[in-house]
């Protein structure tokens, strides 16, 4: 760790020692955007897309920070080169910055960068996961939150909602938390996105519920389309994850984890699983090793 150089504001700093004032918007409130974003061979996994999403959680935040694309293009991109870094997990943070004193934020807006790396496997063919081995998760009873209170759609340094759900998990010893909306739907994990098969159709909740659009779940259902897999995007139980044939979960990071058992009931991977996570590391084989 002591080896890493995190950028934070302008400079370089060694990973232990790098900081923000204890003032700052996104420590005082949360009030901060970010996203988590995976390199492979140098370069950011469809940084246009994240960059859109980050465009759409500072536009709920009303956090106009003046930077283009572009430009936080160029910070993350030297924070790999600083470390020397092909292969690597990314963070992209932006605050709100330095307004102490009042909940309200002030019109005038000086944003603070921060970018957060640390190495990784190669991803692609014949890749490492970076997870040990297949997930077990667990239904728990902390809600997602309304998106009529916070959107699903807004990556926030509040990860109080995930934060509590994994705390639930101490208890079982799972990996990841399974999340139901306020009617009792399911939603998605405390860091992913769910997908499950049945039928041989690819099952996974829609983005009408509060449910973050992963970049990785586009992406696998991408993949499924062209496979001429059936997708099926709606409103789940979790009965009906339970009595699927085969579950897997999506981030940046994991790309696809099988699913072991959901509370305590297995379900494993499977051919569709296999099929996807193969045509997923080829993808990125394509377009980021050839």
């Amino acid at each position: 760790m002591s080896d890493l150089q995190y950028y934070v504001d302008g400079e370089f700093s060694p990973a232990d020692e790098a900081s923000i004032p204890v003032t700052d918007r996104g420590f005082l409130y949360g009030d901060a955007a970010f996203e988590t974003l995976r390199a492979y061979g140098g370069e950011v996994f469809h940084w246009d897309a994240h960059a859109e999403r980050l465009a759409e959680t500072c536009d709920v935040l009303g956090l106009d920070h003046g930077l283009s694309e572009g430009e936080l293009k160029e910070r993350i991109d030297a924070t790999l080169a600083e470390n020397d870094l092909d292969e690597a997990y990314v963070r992209l943070s932006i605050t709100r910055g330095t307004q102490a004193g009042r909940l309200t934020p002030a019109d005038v807006v000086e944003p603070r960068v921060v970018v957060i790396v640390e190495p990784l496997a190669r991803g692609g063919r014949d890749s490492e996961s970076v997870w040990d081995g297949p997930a077990t998760v667990q239904t728990v009873k902390t809600r997602r939150v309304p998106d009529r209170a916070v959107p699903a759609r807004a990556k926030t340094h509040n990860y109080l909602n995930g934060i509590l759900a994994r705390l639930e998990l101490r208890v079982t010893g799972a990996d990841e938390a399974l999340m139901l909306d306020s009617e009792g739907y399911v939603t998605e994990g405390a860091t992913s996105n769910l997908f499950f098969v049945h039928d041989n159709a690819l099952c996974t909740p829609s983005l009408d519920g509060p449910v973050l659009p992963g970049i990785t779940r586009r992406v696998v259902l991408d993949l499924a389309r062209d496979e001429g897999i059936p997708i099926r995007e709606r409103r789940f139980t979790p009965d009906d994850v339970r009595e699927g044939d085969e579950a897997f979960l999506t981030n940046s990071t994991w790309e696809l984890r099988p699913i072991e058992t959901v509370d305590g009931i297995g379900i494993g991977g499977g051919p569709v699983t296999t099929l996807l996570s193969r045509l997923y590391d080829e993808y990125v084989e394509t377009r980021h090793y050839y």
